[in-house]
């Protein structure tokens, strides 16, 4: 009888460990994490950055920001141009060139060295709804941006606050101030400026598109004093910048500047001051030439909604997904001082 009792209670224990066993293993599973159902890689890059074409699958909203780069022999390397989406490069006074630099898909460190306003520079930030960031300004031009001409930062107010600017020691003003450019939403934000945005995508060309146009393995000309030589590299399928025989890289860690479309226009510039300021017409169209993959084509340019773009027959020329510098030259001698080689 007490062998009987002893059998029997082993049974109970047995089936008792059995479902302790199996809640245990169902709750197991239960906290294992659940995996995520496929999503091709087309779903993934839902949305498009709108300066370069580029996919992503990251939030698109954050507003562009238009920086003014020092462009002097002293100056150079610059550093940050290589994030930059699209790059303005323009006659300030003189023969020396300086460039705004538009960032959105892509936000430096630093960026720099950065100089004054010009207003043919702040109306196309503004025409593009970017925040326009400079160092210095002559007063009128100051009064026109504080009268509403584009939503500002000017580095004069916050010179080497370390926190929006700061002062290299390896150089000398005023080719020595740099944008510490993750305080600009933030310094943005305080002046009340929106720093998200909704900005239209540009006419990009399909990954399998066909470039037209004629060989061009180096196109170079000259803003007189300043002379521009773009050289395409046949391994990354982009075209390489270079003032003269220096090439254009960054500063500290010696990156080439990559473009996968130059665009060189021509247009009317008229010298309106005795320190020799310009005024330079973005609005009337012209003549250009655009770079892709080792092509040129010999089309126009158009202002379209404050947008600078190629056109061919009145039709929009797509971009190559990617980077853009749009180089803006005098109108004499425009496009017959181009030299392109096949």
């Amino acid at each position: 009888m007490k062998k009987r009792s002893v059998i029997i209670s082993f049974f109970i224990l047995l089936l008792f460990l059995t479902v302790g066993c199996s809640k245990d293993e169902k709750a197991g599973e239960d906290l294992e994490p659940k995996k995520e159902p496929e999503v091709s890689d087309k779903q993934e890059l839902s949305n498009t950055y709108p300066l370069t074409g580029v996919k992503t699958n990251q939030t698109v909203d954050n507003r562009a920001v238009a920086v003014m780069v020092n462009n002097h022999p002293k100056a150079r390397p610059q550093t940050g141009l290589s994030k930059a989406d699209i790059v303005f490069e323009i006659l300030a006074e003189g023969n020396i060139t300086r460039f705004m630099a538009i960032y959105q898909s892509e936000q430096p460190e630093e960026v720099g060295p950065v100089r004054s306003a010009r207003p043919y520079y702040f109306n196309t930030a503004d025409d593009y709804g970017a925040l326009y960031v400079y160092h210095g300004a002559a007063g009128f031009i100051e009064d026109m941006l504080a009268g509403g001409a584009a939503d500002y930062l000017n580095g004069a107010y916050y010179d080497n606050d370390g926190h929006l600017f700061k002062r290299s020691s390896s150089r000398v003003a005023p080719h020595n101030s740099y944008l510490q450019f993750q305080s600009v939403y933030d310094v943005a934000e305080q002046k009340g400026y929106d720093i998200t945005a909704n900005h239209k995508v540009l006419e990009f060309l399909d990954e399998e598109a066909t470039i037209d146009g004629g060989a061009a393995t180096e196109v170079s000309f000259n803003y007189n004093s300043t002379p521009v030589r773009y050289v395409y590299d046949t391994e990354t399928e982009k075209y390489q910048r270079f003032n003269g025989q220096s090439q254009t890289k960054e500063l500290k860690s010696e990156a080439p500047i990559q473009l996968d479309n130059v665009f060189i226009l021509e247009t009317y510039h008229k010298v309106v001051d005795s320190a020799g300021r310009r005024e330079i017409d973005l609005t009337s169209g012209g003549n250009a030439y655009l770079l892709q993959k080792g092509k040129v084509q010999k089309i126009q340019w158009e202002n379209r909604d404050g947008k600078i773009i190629p056109v061919r027959q009145g039709e929009p020329v797509g971009l190559v997904p990617g980077k853009t510098w749009i180089n803006v030259i005098p109108s004499s001698p425009g496009l017959e001082g181009v030299t392109i080689t096949e």
